[in-house]
C-alpha cells in the first residue's frame, strides 16, 4: 500500500480521520439546510459528498465552474452561486438540465444578466459591512421589485460578514455579526422570500440570525482560523520534501513546496516543531526547531524532526485553505501513513466542464 512518504512532493494530504469528525461537528451544530457548505474551501466533488452523507444537500460555489461541476456530479439538488455575473448563460444551461441554481444579484445590471441567462432565483446581495460586492441595504427592496418585474424568483436576501469572521476576539466577532446581521434583517423585511443566507466558519455558531450558514473552510482548515478556538481540527497538509542544507553555520533548511503550492495571502504556512523563514516560487526556507516565542508543544502532531535530513519529509499547515486547494490537482486521503484514496480538485479553474 502507499505511504505518505512514497508520495510525490508537494502534494496535498487529507486526513481522513479528522475530516470526518469535523464533518460530524459541523453535522450536530447545523443540521441538514441550516448549513449550505461552500465548495469554494475545497473545489472538490469527493469531499462534497461526504459532506452529504453528514446530511447537507444544499451547497453554495463562488465560481460558475464549481456550479457546473456539482451538477454533472449529482450534486445539483439546490446550488447558490454567491457571487455576481454579468454572463448567466452557463448557468441557465445547469439549470435547463435539471439543477436548481440560484445566483446572487446586486444590481439592475446583475438582475438583467440572470434573466438574459435563463436562470429563474435570484437573491438579493446585501452589503452588511465587507468592502465587495452587495447593494446598500436600503435598495434590496427595490431591487427584489425589480427582480420580480423581470420574471425571476427571489428567495430572499444574503450577506457576508467577511470582515468580522477571522476575528480573534470572540466578542468583537459576536458583535461585529450582530451589527452586520441587524441591517441584513431589516433588507430581508424589504425584500421578502425564505432564504436569509449568511455566515461563515468563523461565525457558525454565533450567527443567529441567518437561516443558512455558508461555511466551508471548516471541513479542512488552516491556520488563519486556527486562532479562533473552534471545535474543529486541522485535516490537512502540504507534504513537502527537504531538497538542499545550507553550508554549516547559515542553519537553514529548503524544501520543495513555495508559493506555488499554498495560498498566501494569509501568511506563511506553518511547520509544526520548525520555523519558516520565507517562500519563493518553488521552495520554502526553513528552521528546525521552534522559535523562542512558541515554545509550546504545537497542538498538531505531524511535528518536524530534531535533524532533518535532505530527502525527509516535511507535513506543512497552510494558512489559508481555499487558494491552496486551487494550486492543485488532487487530495491523498490518508488512514494513518497509509494513502486510501485519491480525490481530484475537480473544481478549481475556470473554464466549462466538459
Amino acid at each position: 500500500m502507499t505511504k505518505i512518504d512514497d508520495l510525490p512532493t508537494p502534494s496535498l494530504v487529507v486526513d481522513a480521520a479528522r475530516l470526518e469528525a469535523n464533518l460530524a461537528a459541523m453535522a450536530e451544530a447545523r443540521p441538514g439546510a441550516s448549513l449550505r457548505p461552500h465548495v469554494k474551501a475545497h473545489k472538490c466533488t469527493a469531499l462534497a459528498k461526504r459532506q452529504v452523507a453528514h446530511g447537507h444537500r444544499t451547497f453554495c460555489a463562488a465560481t460558475i465552474r464549481e456550479i457546473e461541476g456539482m451538477a454533472a456530479a449529482g450534486l445539483g439538488e439546490d446550488l447558490l452561486l454567491a457571487n455576481e455575473v454579468l454572463d448567466a448563460t452557463r448557468l441557465g444551461v445547469v439549470a435547463e438540465q435539471g439543477a436548481r441554481v440560484t445566483v446572487a444579484v446586486d444590481s439592475e445590471e446583475t438582475i438583467e444578466a440572470a434573466a438574459r441567462g435563463g436562470v429563474q432565483e435570484v437573491l438579493i446581495d446585501v452589503n452588511v459591512g465587507l468592502p465587495r460586492c452587495g447593494c446598500a441595504p436600503e435598495e434590496a427592496g427595490r431591487l427584489g421589485e425589480r427582480a420580480r418585474a423581470a420574471g425571476l424568483e427571489v428567495r430572499g436576501v444574503m450577506g457576508y460578514e467577511g470582515h468580522v469572521v477571522g476575528n480573534a476576539d470572540r466578542a468583537a466577532r459576536e458583535e461585529g455579526c450582530r451589527v452586520s446581521m441587524e441591517k441584513l434583517v431589516v433588507a430581508h423585511a424589504d425584500v421578502g422570500g425564505d432564504v436569509l443566507s449568511a455566515g461563515g466558519t468563523g461565525t457558525y455558531d454565533c450567527n443567529t440570525w441567518a437561516n443558512e450558514i455558508q461555511a466551508g473552510s471548516y471541513a479542512l482548515m488552516d491556520t488563519a482560523y486556527a486562532t479562533l478556538d473552534l471545535p474543529f481540527r486541522q485535516a490537512f497538509f502540504v507534504l513537502s520534501t527537504v531538497v538542499s542544507i545550507a553550508p554549516a553555520g547559515a542553519g537553514y533548511l529548503i524544501g520543495d513546496a513555495g508559493l506555488k503550492a499554498f495560498g498566501m495571502d494569509h501568511g506563511n504556512p506553518h511547520l509544526p516543531g520548525g520555523r519558516v523563514l520565507f517562500c519563493s516560487d518553488e521552495h520554502v526556507t526553513f528552521l528546525a526547531g521552534r522559535a523562542e516565542e512558541d515554545t509550546a508543544p504545537s497542538p498538531i502532531e505531524w511535528e518536524l524532526g530534531v535533524s532533518p535530513k535532505i530527502g525527509d519529509r516535511i507535513r506543512m499547515v497552510p494558512a489559508h485553505v481555499d487558494p491552496t486547494l486551487a494550486y492543485h490537482d488532487r487530495l491523498y486521503v490518508a488512514d494513518g501513513e497509509d494513502i486510501v484514496d485519491e480525490w481530484p480538485v475537480d473544481l478549481r479553474g475556470w473554464t466549462p466542464i466538459d
